[in-house]
Protein backbone atom coordinates (compact mmCIF):
# COMPACT_ATOMS: atom_id res chain seq x y z
CA UNK A 1 0.00 0.00 0.00
CA UNK A 2 3.05 2.08 0.59
CA UNK A 3 3.77 2.04 -3.11
CA UNK A 4 0.52 3.07 -4.07
CA UNK A 5 0.46 5.89 -1.42
CA UNK A 6 4.03 7.12 -2.83
CA UNK A 7 3.09 6.88 -6.64
CA UNK A 8 -0.60 9.05 -6.28
CA UNK A 9 1.43 11.67 -4.11
CA UNK A 10 4.38 11.87 -6.87
CA UNK A 11 2.16 12.24 -9.75
CA UNK A 12 0.86 15.63 -9.09
CA UNK A 13 3.86 16.21 -7.95
CA UNK A 14 6.27 15.45 -11.10
CA UNK A 15 3.46 15.94 -13.88
CA UNK A 16 1.04 18.83 -12.14
CA UNK A 17 -1.92 16.57 -12.98
CA UNK A 18 -4.23 14.61 -11.26
CA UNK A 19 -3.80 11.25 -10.89
CA UNK A 20 -6.86 10.34 -12.58
CA UNK A 21 -6.05 12.80 -15.37
CA UNK A 22 -2.57 11.50 -15.48
CA UNK A 23 -3.51 7.86 -16.36
CA UNK A 24 -6.51 9.49 -18.38
CA UNK A 25 -3.95 10.98 -20.89
CA UNK A 26 -1.79 7.37 -20.46
CA UNK A 27 -4.49 5.29 -21.45
CA UNK A 28 -5.27 7.51 -24.05
CA UNK A 29 -1.96 7.67 -25.90
CA UNK A 30 -1.76 3.71 -25.71
CA UNK A 31 -5.17 3.69 -28.24
CA UNK A 32 -3.54 6.39 -30.36
CA UNK A 33 -0.38 4.63 -30.59
CA UNK A 34 -2.99 1.71 -31.10
CA UNK A 35 -4.88 2.98 -34.09
CA UNK A 36 -1.81 4.89 -36.04
CA UNK A 37 0.35 1.75 -36.16
CA UNK A 38 -3.00 -0.46 -37.23
CA UNK A 39 -3.07 2.65 -39.99
CA UNK A 40 0.31 1.98 -41.33
CA UNK A 41 1.21 -1.69 -41.09
CA UNK A 42 -1.18 -4.44 -41.13
CA UNK A 43 -0.72 -7.68 -39.04
CA UNK A 44 -0.81 -9.23 -42.65
CA UNK A 45 2.30 -7.25 -43.99
CA UNK A 46 4.03 -9.09 -41.03
CA UNK A 47 2.84 -12.65 -42.13
CA UNK A 48 3.77 -12.07 -45.52
CA UNK A 49 7.17 -10.65 -44.84
CA UNK A 50 7.91 -13.58 -42.89
CA UNK A 51 6.98 -15.95 -45.73
CA UNK A 52 9.30 -14.28 -48.45
CA UNK A 53 12.13 -14.28 -45.95
CA UNK A 54 11.26 -18.20 -45.25
CA UNK A 55 14.64 -19.92 -46.95
CA UNK A 56 16.58 -22.38 -46.18
CA UNK A 57 20.24 -21.17 -44.36
CA UNK A 58 22.70 -23.92 -46.17
CA UNK A 59 26.72 -24.69 -45.10
CA UNK A 60 28.86 -22.32 -46.74
CA UNK A 61 30.72 -23.77 -50.18
CA UNK A 62 34.31 -23.26 -50.27
CA UNK A 63 34.18 -21.48 -54.43
CA UNK A 64 38.45 -21.03 -54.57
CA UNK A 65 39.39 -18.73 -57.34
CA UNK A 66 36.35 -16.87 -58.98
CA UNK A 67 36.15 -14.22 -61.55
CA UNK A 68 34.03 -10.71 -61.38
CA UNK A 69 31.30 -12.49 -64.00
CA UNK A 70 31.16 -15.61 -62.18
CA UNK A 71 30.88 -13.36 -58.62
CA UNK A 72 27.81 -11.87 -60.59
CA UNK A 73 25.53 -14.74 -60.32
CA UNK A 74 25.90 -14.87 -56.93
CA UNK A 75 23.76 -11.63 -55.81
CA UNK A 76 20.70 -12.81 -54.36
CA UNK A 77 18.72 -13.40 -57.33
CA UNK A 78 18.54 -17.33 -57.76
CA UNK A 79 17.14 -18.45 -53.95
CA UNK A 80 18.97 -21.28 -54.04
CA UNK A 81 22.47 -19.94 -54.62
CA UNK A 82 24.55 -18.15 -51.74
CA UNK A 83 24.69 -14.84 -51.77
CA UNK A 84 28.16 -13.42 -51.82
CA UNK A 85 30.08 -10.39 -51.93
CA UNK A 86 33.87 -9.34 -51.88
CA UNK A 87 36.02 -7.32 -50.25
CA UNK A 88 39.06 -6.29 -51.19
CA UNK A 89 39.05 -9.46 -53.44
CA UNK A 90 38.43 -11.90 -50.63
CA UNK A 91 34.79 -13.50 -51.23
CA UNK A 92 32.49 -14.05 -48.47
CA UNK A 93 29.28 -15.80 -47.85
CA UNK A 94 26.79 -13.13 -46.71
CA UNK A 95 23.46 -15.44 -47.15
CA UNK A 96 22.57 -15.24 -43.20
CA UNK A 97 22.24 -11.57 -43.85
CA UNK A 98 19.90 -11.49 -47.36
CA UNK A 99 17.33 -9.39 -45.26
CA UNK A 100 20.43 -6.61 -46.17
CA UNK A 101 22.18 -8.06 -49.24
CA UNK A 102 19.40 -9.99 -51.01
CA UNK A 103 16.98 -8.37 -53.61
CA UNK A 104 15.02 -5.60 -51.43
CA UNK A 105 17.58 -5.51 -49.11
CA UNK A 106 19.38 -1.60 -48.53
CA UNK A 107 23.07 -3.00 -49.59
CA UNK A 108 21.52 -5.66 -52.39
CA UNK A 109 23.57 -3.38 -54.88
CA UNK A 110 26.57 -4.88 -53.39
CA UNK A 111 25.79 -8.23 -53.65
CA UNK A 112 27.68 -10.29 -56.12
CA UNK A 113 30.49 -7.60 -56.32
CA UNK A 114 33.35 -6.78 -54.80
CA UNK A 115 32.02 -3.88 -53.03
CA UNK A 116 35.59 -2.21 -51.83
CA UNK A 117 35.70 1.31 -53.43
CA UNK A 118 31.88 1.69 -52.06
CA UNK A 119 32.13 0.72 -48.86
CA UNK A 120 35.54 2.69 -48.27
CA UNK A 121 33.51 5.21 -49.31
CA UNK A 122 30.25 4.57 -47.77
CA UNK A 123 28.63 4.77 -50.97
CA UNK A 124 25.59 3.26 -53.00
CA UNK A 125 27.07 5.02 -56.35
CA UNK A 126 27.28 1.95 -59.06
CA UNK A 127 30.47 3.66 -60.48
CA UNK A 128 31.85 3.22 -56.94
CA UNK A 129 31.07 -0.58 -56.89
CA UNK A 130 34.54 -2.05 -57.74
CA UNK A 131 37.70 -3.64 -56.36
CA UNK A 132 39.71 -0.63 -57.64
CA UNK A 133 41.26 1.50 -54.36
CA UNK A 134 43.83 3.74 -56.00
CA UNK A 135 42.97 6.75 -55.12
CA UNK A 136 41.70 6.19 -52.00
CA UNK A 137 42.71 8.22 -48.72
CA UNK A 138 44.35 7.02 -45.77
CA UNK A 139 41.10 7.23 -43.77
CA UNK A 140 39.31 5.93 -46.50
CA UNK A 141 41.22 2.63 -46.57
CA UNK A 142 40.93 2.59 -41.95
CA UNK A 143 36.73 2.92 -42.99
CA UNK A 144 37.74 0.01 -46.09
CA UNK A 145 39.98 -2.32 -43.32
CA UNK A 146 37.18 -1.95 -40.72
CA UNK A 147 34.83 -3.39 -43.13
CA UNK A 148 37.12 -6.16 -43.89
CA UNK A 149 37.42 -6.82 -40.18
CA UNK A 150 33.75 -7.17 -39.64
CA UNK A 151 33.22 -9.41 -42.61
CA UNK A 152 35.51 -11.98 -41.40
CA UNK A 153 34.40 -11.63 -37.97
CA UNK A 154 30.67 -12.56 -39.31
CA UNK A 155 30.93 -14.25 -42.02
CA UNK A 156 32.48 -17.06 -43.85
CA UNK A 157 35.44 -16.63 -46.29
CA UNK A 158 34.50 -18.90 -49.63
CA UNK A 159 37.30 -17.76 -52.00
CA UNK A 160 38.80 -15.06 -53.51
CA UNK A 161 38.73 -12.93 -56.87
CA UNK A 162 40.50 -13.72 -59.98
CA UNK A 163 40.83 -11.24 -62.76
CA UNK A 164 40.95 -14.22 -65.86
CA UNK A 165 40.88 -17.97 -65.71
CA UNK A 166 42.80 -20.16 -68.40
CA UNK A 167 40.84 -22.42 -70.34
CA UNK A 168 41.72 -25.75 -68.37
CA UNK A 169 40.85 -24.33 -65.17
CA UNK A 170 37.62 -22.77 -66.67
CA UNK A 171 36.72 -26.36 -67.60
CA UNK A 172 37.47 -27.46 -64.17
CA UNK A 173 35.66 -24.74 -62.43
CA UNK A 174 32.20 -25.43 -65.02
CA UNK A 175 32.93 -29.30 -63.50
CA UNK A 176 33.10 -28.66 -59.94
CA UNK A 177 29.84 -26.26 -60.19
CA UNK A 178 27.73 -28.69 -62.32
CA UNK A 179 28.47 -31.43 -59.55
CA UNK A 180 27.64 -29.21 -57.00
CA UNK A 181 24.50 -28.21 -58.39
CA UNK A 182 23.55 -32.29 -59.14
CA UNK A 183 24.29 -32.40 -55.16
CA UNK A 184 21.93 -29.63 -54.40
CA UNK A 185 19.79 -29.97 -56.92
CA UNK A 186 18.29 -33.95 -56.34
CA UNK A 187 20.06 -34.97 -52.94
CA UNK A 188 21.75 -37.49 -54.72
CA UNK A 189 25.79 -37.75 -54.71
CA UNK A 190 27.57 -37.96 -58.48
CA UNK A 191 29.27 -40.90 -60.05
Amino acid sequence: MGLYATMMDAIPEYTGLSPAAFFTIAALMVVVYKVVCGMFVAAEDYVAVKKANNYTLREPVQLGDVTEDELRAYDGSDPNKPLLMAIKGQIYDVSRSRMFYGPGGPYALFAGRDASRALALMSFDPQDLTGNIDGLSDSELEVLQDWEYKFMEKYVKVGQLVSERTSTEQTEREDKMQDTQNLEGNGSTPI
